[in-house]
């Protein structure tokens, strides 16, 4: 009885195009990044391209405790990301900046949902698969590199992860990082199956990038989809030191 009444609710939810899952790694990315965060004991984490603290709210709300660094270049986003933080004491953001490969500043380009601006011109086949991911602006920002910037944060922890989600600039980010990155433990990087920003690296450069530092590919989770046909465009790449 009990059986079918789950069916009839999951049918009527169905209906109104709701999915519910169990909140475990079976059935949940999110529930897989934490047990993932905690098989490797990660004790920090810096989100890089942390727009209004979306990422690191997920990671509180999937019970992860330990300190949270945030990095966020656009002025509005970044408001709302001190305004979301200000409760929590484990979590801190950067002063505005964005990350890269040297110092001085940069312009970048403002979407018009936000989170899909970038350094980098972007390519139709994002554009169209996100109409709201148009830009509609453009702000000069601080630039600055994780050498600089990230590392001075490390200094007491034990297994960090760098969380990168620069929309087409990760390798950029990367080139800023070579004295953090021996000290890294996991590494999540937005991963582009097709040119998305004019100028970025593809999957499978930033998968030979990072064996070659020593981190090995622990899962891929769907970002950015095109619904229209069905294609996934962009993954999630988790990485941990093998």
């Amino acid at each position: 009885m009990l059986k079918r009444s789950r069916q009839k609710i999951k049918k009527l939810l169905n209906a109104f195009g709701v999915e519910v899952h169990r909140y475990d790694p079976a059935s949940s990315p999110s529930a897989r990044l934490i047990a993932a965060l905690q098989a490797f004991d990660i004790d920090i984490v810096v989100d890089i391209g942390a727009n209004e603290g979306q990422f690191a709210k997920g990671l509180r709300a999937g019970g992860y405790t330990h300190k949270i660094v945030s990095f966020e270049p656009l002025a509005h986003a970044h408001a709302k990301l001190l305004e979301n933080k200000r409760h929590d004491l484990a979590w801190q953001v950067h002063p505005r900046c964005a990350l890269g490969d040297q110092h001085g500043e940069i312009e970048l380009n403002v979407s018009e949902n936000s989170v899909s601006s970038s350094v980098l011109p972007m390519f139709t086949t994002h554009s169209s698969a996100a109409p709201n991911s148009v830009y509609v602006g453009s702000e000069t920002v601080p630039l600055t590199t994780v050498d600089k910037a990230v590392f001075p944060y490390l200094e007491n922890a034990y297994a960090p992860l760098l969380k990168i989600d620069t929309q087409g600039y990760e390798w950029q980010v990367l080139d800023g990082a070579l004295m953090t990155l021996p000290k890294v433990k996991g590494i999540l990087i937005e991963l582009s199956l097709v040119p998305l920003y004019r100028g970025q690296h593809l999957w499978r450069d930033c998968v030979d990038r990072l064996q070659a530092e020593g981190f090995e590919l622990w899962s891929l989770e769907p970002a950015f989809l095109d619904l229209e046909v069905g294609r996934t465009l962009q993954w999630d790449g988790l990485f941990f030191r093998s």
